[in-house]
C-alpha cells in the first residue's frame, strides 16, 4: 500500500519546493504525494504524482480544461459545487477526485451523487486542513459535513482520498496523524488506511487521474 497525501501545493502556490515536500513526506512515513502542477517523478524514495486542479463553476469549462490539459499519469481534482454540478462532474469521463466537499451545502452531495461516485469510481476528498486550522463554528461545520459524508459512504462505498492541502512542510502530516484526525468524524481506521492508498488505485487503470476544483 502506498500511503499518499492526496494534495499538496508546492511553489509557486506554496512556499516550499516539490523536492522539499517530498523529503518531508518521506520523513513522515508517506510514500507518495499528489503535487499541484508538478512533474511526475520520484525524490528521496517518495513518488511525486502531478495534480491538475480545476476550479470552474461551469461544467463546459471543466470539460474543456480536461481535454486541453489532462495528461496520462496526472490526478485531476475538481472542486465541488451545487448538487446538479456535482452530479454532472461525477458522470464526466476524466474526473478522478471531487474535492472541497466541506465548503458546500449539506444537500450538495446526496444519495444520488453518492451512487454516481460509486458507479464511476470517482473519489471524494477529505481535506484535513480545516480540522487542524479552523476554530469554533467553522470547524464544527466541517465536522458535520464529513459525518454526513461518512454516513453516505457506509451505504454506497465510493472511494475516498485524504489530503492535508499543505502549502508548507509545517502543514504536512504523517499517515498516523491523518488517520487520527479521521476519528473525529468516525471514519474507521481501516477505511482511513484505504483512503491513503486511493490515489495509487486511481492511477492503476493507466488513464489520467484528475481532481477538479
Amino acid at each position: 500500500m502506498m500511503e499518499t497525501d492526496a494534495c499538496v501545493h508546492p511553489c509557486p502556490a506554496g512556499n516550499a519546493s516539490v523536492r522539499r515536500m517530498a523529503l518531508e513526506a518521506g520523513a513522515l512515513g508517506l510514500r507518495a504525494i499528489v503535487a499541484r502542477d508538478a512533474m511526475p517523478g520520484e525524490y528521496a524514495g517518495v513518488r511525486i504524482i502531478p495534480a491538475l486542479i480545476i476550479s470552474e463553476p461551469d461544467i463546459r469549462k471543466v470539460s474543456g480544461q480536461i481535454r486541453k490539459r489532462g495528461t496520462v499519469g496526472t490526478l485531476v481534482l475538481v472542486d465541488a459545487g451545487e448538487n446538479g454540478f456535482n452530479r454532472s462532474l461525477l458522470a464526466m469521463k476524466g474526473v478522478h477526485v471531487l474535492r472541497n466537499i466541506c465548503r458546500t451545502h449539506r444537500n450538495a452531495f446526496d444519495h444520488v451523487a453518492a451512487r454516481l461516485a460509486e458507479a464511476s469510481g470517482v473519489a471524494v476528498d477529505i481535506d484535513l486542513y480545516p480540522l487542524v486550522h479552523a476554530r469554533g463554528a467553522a470547524r464544527q461545520r466541517v465536522l458535520h459535513r464529513y459525518i454526513d459524508l461518512i454516513r453516505l459512504r457506509s451505504r454506497y462505498h465510493f472511494p475516498l482520498t485524504l489530503s492535508t492541502n499543505a502549502c508548507s512542510v509545517l502543514d504536512m502530516r504523517s499517515p498516523g496523524e491523518m488517520q487520527l484526525l479521521c476519528t473525529l468524524f468516525s471514519l474507521p481506521e481501516e477505511d482511513a488506511a484505504l483512503a491513503l492508498s486511493t490515489p495509487e488505485a486511481l492511477l492503476q487503470p493507466g488513464e489520467p487521474v484528475r481532481v477538479v476544483r
